[in-house]
């Protein structure tokens, strides 16, 4: 079964043709400005040079940015009615408190509050009132808003109010798209509805993308299904990605992280992780991204869905270098997918971490002439470049141990031998490392909830969980007879009354085809 794996970067974007586990060709194309452009580029590339026919093309898998940039640069985001299913609990801070007022601005600042809701346990705070949800559904509709997030109190312990309320307000509001926060989130609500109402306002945006993926499929004769990765490692179907945009924030790293895993055979090891822009740097474990422990910033908003723990540095193949002695600067501007019009060894007049590697005899691309135009302590620049990947590393360490730094990317040539006391390997085709992780992907579905054991037994509540990932995944595309459990966990909450038990499972499958 023949794969196509395509990871768009800011600076390029790389495809791959894979069978089964062995890699057949790799491509790396300038990312376009549309950024369609560019897919279609390295569509093209990486099919000619593998020679495989289109037609035996299984599935394309791909890892988009596009939605991460919409909400850091506050653009095509959908005005959004936040509806919170609380009262009279949980008023005292209102939907988007505490959001920058611009992005707030950006969807529309829109908010209104319900009786309902339920404890940890699954008892009612309150009972719906129909009547309050048919005059909230009037006023979003008299404000012309066409994308609503609904969050209740507690909705990962039980989602029936969030379910009635929207089944409720949609007679109402036949064509408008609602997103729910149970669907989403993990435990605590602002950053839960902070993420429903994210992913509320990405839900036109998501729509667009996806069908401009299709257009270039269609554009290099492919007839295939696409699949779009998420920040988990796994996958989703075109479907699923219009449901929930937000997914994918973070997958670029996740891909490069799933990749190095591959191609290397490590299972547990730092990942560096360098582009054309900046370096993300991860952990390993078992194969799949450490998942962040805590609430996650996204363009000033926090948020608890589930997300990769990546540091990141402006330190990329672009980045541009000025000054000299105690005024040297690196970074954090970047000439980005323009390196080869701008950086020195390309003709350009900018210095670049890339001539640097070049001009130290590291690599050899482009005019190696070039070094007469650089600086004569090209030494000291890279050591302070060394120091820079060595502080990120040693942040994302949990433990003495010595593992491997797996240095993928087109960029890792900047990564020194050794990094600290720990061994670095650059494993085949790490250039491409991201788009051999999307191409590898699988599907996923995960639970994170409470489970109060009064009333039933650990073992009942762990396979009620799998039973509610297991559909998650098959809903997302995954093949029934494929699941297999990857994580679980749980943990007793003593806090809370009732043998109250928080339940994190997660299973994942083959896709269909």
């Amino acid at each position: 079964m023949f794969r196509i794996g395509v990871d768009v970067g800011g600076t390029n974007t790389d495809a791959v043709v894979m069978d089964g586990a062995r890699i057949l060709a790799g491509v790396k194309a300038p990312t376009s400005e549309d950024v369609m452009g560019g897919v279609v580029e390295s569509l093209i590339r990486v099919i000619d040079r593998s020679g495989v026919p289109k037609e035996q093309i299984s599935a394309v898998m791909i890892g988009t940015t596009h939605f991460t940039n919409a909400v850091v640069e506050r653009r095509h985001l959908a005005r959004t009615a936040a509806v919170r299913i609380c009262l009279p609990a949980a008023q005292c801070l209102p939907p988007m408190v505490d959001w920058p007022a611009d992005i707030r601005e950006a969807v529309g600042g829109a908010f209104w509050m319900a009786r309902g809701g339920n404890e940890f346990d699954g008892r009612e705070i309150a009972a719906l009132d129909e009547t309050e949800l048919d005059r909230i559904a009037a006023e979003i509709g008299a404000a012309g808003i066409a994308t609503v997030a609904v969050t209740s109190v507690f909705s990962p312990v039980s989602d029936a109010m969030e379910r009635r309320a929207v089944a409720r307000m949609k007679q109402r509001l036949p064509e408008v798209d609602f997103t729910l926060s149970g669907e989403i989130g993990r435990l605590g609500i602002l950053e839960r509805e902070n993420a429903a109402i994210m992913n509320a306002s990405l839900r036109a945006l998501s729509h667009r993308i996806v069908a401009a993926f299709g257009r270039a499929l269609e554009a290099t004769g492919l007839s295939c299904p696409y699949y779009i990765t998420q920040n988990d490692g796994t996958l989703m179907s075109r479907d699923f990605v219009q449901a929930y945009p937000v997914l994918t924030f973070a997958s670029g790293p996740t891909n490069s992280m799933r990749g190095a895993a591959f191609l290397s055979g490590q299972a547990n090891a730092i990942v560096a992780d360098v582009g054309g822009t900046s370096t993300d740097v991860g952990a390993l474990v078992n194969g799949f991204p450490r998942p962040a422990s805590t609430t996650v910033d996204v363009g000033g908003v926090r948020t608890n869905f589930r997300m990769p723990d990546v540091f990141s540095i402006a330190l990329g193949g672009g980045t541009r270098i000025t000054g000299e002695g105690d005024g040297l600067k690196i970074g954090p501007q970047s000439v980005g997918y323009r390196i080869t019009e701008q950086a020195l060894v390309f003709g350009g007049s900018t210095l670049t971490a890339t001539d640097v590697a070049v001009g130290l005899g590291l690599v050899q691309i482009g005019d190696p002439s070039a070094r007469s135009r650089m600086p004569a302590d090209l030494a000291a620049i890279k050591a302070r470049i060394d120091d820079m990947v060595t502080n990120a590393v040693e942040r994302m360490r949990v433990s003495p141990a010595p593992i491997p730094v797996l240095a993928v990317g087109g960029g890792s040539i900047l990564i020194p031998d050794r990094v600290g006391d720990l061994p670095v390997i650059r494993p085949e085709h790490f250039a491409v490392a991201n788009a051999v992780g999307a191409a590898i992907g699988q599907i996923s579905g995960e639970v994170d909830r409470i489970f109060s054991l009064a009333s039933i037994s650990r073992e009942e509540a762990l396979a009620t969980a799998r039973k509610e990932a297991t559909e998650k995944a098959i809903a997302a595309g995954a093949r029934p007879d494929s699941i297999e459990l990857l994580d679980q966990e749980d943990v007793p909450l003593a806090y809370l009354p009732g043998n109250a038990t928080r339940i994190r499972l997660k299973v994942v499958g083959a896709m269909h085809g």
